[in-house]
C-alpha cells in the first residue's frame, strides 16, 4: 500500500550543485506568496498599463508593511548583505541582493539560502502575530545570478516597471 507522500512527484532542487551561493555578487530573487494569495499589497493607480507608470503606485497592507520591514532588519543580522533593489507585489517579492558585500570576518558567509530562509521565517512569524495565518510563502524561491551590467540594469528595470505590469499578470484582480 503505497501512502499519498509516496505518490508526490519528487521536487527538484532549483539550486546548482557546484556553485558557491555565499559568494560576492548579484542575485535576482523572486518569492511568492503561498497560493499566489494576494496579501502583500495592492497596485493601485490611472490607467494601470505601462504607458502611465509614473501614476501607478503600490499600497501595502499590513502583511506588505512587516515584509518590508524584515527585509530591512536583515541588515542588521547579515551585515555584509546589501540590498539594491526590491519591489513588494501583491502575490510576490522581487529583489536584488549581494549575500557577502564586503569582508565576513570570523563569520562564515551567508548564502543566499540562509538569508531568504531566514527572511520568510522572520516574516512569517509577525504576519502569524498579526492575524491567524498558516502560511506566508511557497516553499524555496527562484534565484538567478546577475551576470553583467547588461542584465543588472535589466532587472532594475523589470522591478522598477512590475507595478506597471500587474495588469497584465494572470492573477491580477481588481479590489473591490
Amino acid at each position: 500500500m503505497t501512502t499519498d507522500t509516496e505518490k508526490l512527484p519528487k521536487r527538484k532542487h532549483p539550486r546548482l550543485d557546484t556553485y558557491d551561493y555565499s559568494s560576492t555578487g548579484l542575485y535576482f530573487i523572486t518569492i511568492c506568496a503561498h497560493n499566489r494569495k494576494c496579501i502583500f499589497s495592492r497596485v493601485v493607480g490611472r490607467g494601470l498599463a505601462p504607458a502611465a507608470c509614473e501614476k501607478i503606485s503600490v499600497e501595502y497592507t499590513d502583511y506588505g508593511t512587516i515584509a518590508e520591514n524584515q527585509l530591512f532588519m536583515l541588515k542588521n543580522r547579515y551585515p555584509t548583505l546589501r540590498i539594491y533593489s526590491y519591489v513588494i507585489m501583491p502575490n510576490h517579492i522581487h529583489l536584488v541582493i549581494n549575500p557577502s558585500c564586503g569582508a565576513a570576518g570570523a563569520s562564515p558567509r551567508p548564502t543566499i539560502m540562509d538569508i531568504i530562509c531566514t527572511y520568510k521565517s522572520l516574516t512569517t512569524r509577525e504576519c502569524k502575530k498579526l492575524c491567524h495565518i498558516d502560511k506566508v510563502f511557497q516553499t524555496s524561491f527562484y534565484e538567478h545570478v546577475i551576470r553583467n551590467k547588461e542584465e543588472y540594469e535589466e532587472t532594475l528595470k523589470y522591478i522598477r516597471d512590475n507595478p506597471a505590469h500587474w495588469v497584465y499578470d494572470t492573477l491580477y484582480q481588481i479590489d473591490e
